[in-house]
């Protein structure tokens, strides 16, 4: 799974990448000490305030997206404090990436209490995934999509990452759906140019007729 040229050392359920016999670090938006308030902003806040979007049809609607999917080896970016536990089945092959050290350790409990037997957690941004090509059946990207500092170097990454006609599945705020013009942070790209980007790298750009306030679901299909 790993690239040749990848070190890693494992603490405590977390796979940290090493360069010149150094970890390395980033810098999370919400700072580690204060992990465990993600999931009250996202739900008191973010979702109402921000994406004026309801939590649980978000969650529902992954959930349904999610139960069929079985036996397959999957990727999630920004896996964040591992809600994706609770939606996709435990019979999956996981590894999960995030910036945050003090979510990803959030992430371990849940995909360990959710019966997950077969899973790997990375603490790694998506720039330079440290996995081999044509690697994974399904990737995901949850609500993350718009805070990644390079999305055209992402798509690359996420393609480079997944086999032939692997999934790329995402839900992500974007500007038109944004009625009251909230102060969304990351940047927002629109339907169209989303579209354009994932079909330029060779993939099939494919949006869910569902609605849910400033967000916007779809799935990406690549192509060789």
């Amino acid at each position: 799974m790993l690239k040749n040229d990848v070190n890693v050392i494992k603490r405590k359920g977390i796979n940290f990448l090493q360069e010149n016999g150094s970890t390395i670090r980033f810098k999370p938006w919400l700072g580690d000490l204060f992990s465990f308030l993600y999931d009250p902003i996202m739900k008191n806040s973010i979702f109402p305030k921000k994406f004026e979007a309801s939590i649980e049809k978000h969650l529902q609607f992954l959930g349904t997206e999610y139960k069929d999917i079985h036996n397959r080896f999957v990727l999630e970016l920004a896996t964040g404090s591992g809600h994706l536990s609770k939606l996709l089945p435990s019979d999956n092959e996981f590894v999960g990436v995030d910036i945050s050290e003090g979510l990803l350790k959030i992430a371990h409990k849940n995909f360990t209490n959710s019966g997950f037997k077969n899973f790997k957690l990375f603490l790694c941004g998506v720039d330079k995934l440290p996995f081999e090509d044509d690697c994974f059946d399904i990737s995901i990207c949850n609500l993350s999509l718009n805070f990644f500092p390079d999305l055209l170097n992402a798509i690359n990454e996420i393609k480079r990452t997944l086999k032939n006609q692997g999934v790329f599945i995402c839900s992500v705020p974007v500007p038109e759906r944004n009625k009251k013009q909230s102060v969304i942070r990351g940047k927002l790209y629109s339907e169209n140019e989303l579209k354009g980007m994932f079909e330029g790298n060779s993939f099939s750009f494919i949006p869910y007729d569902f609605e849910n306030g400033a967000l916007l679901y779809f799935k990406a299909i690549s192509k060789r």
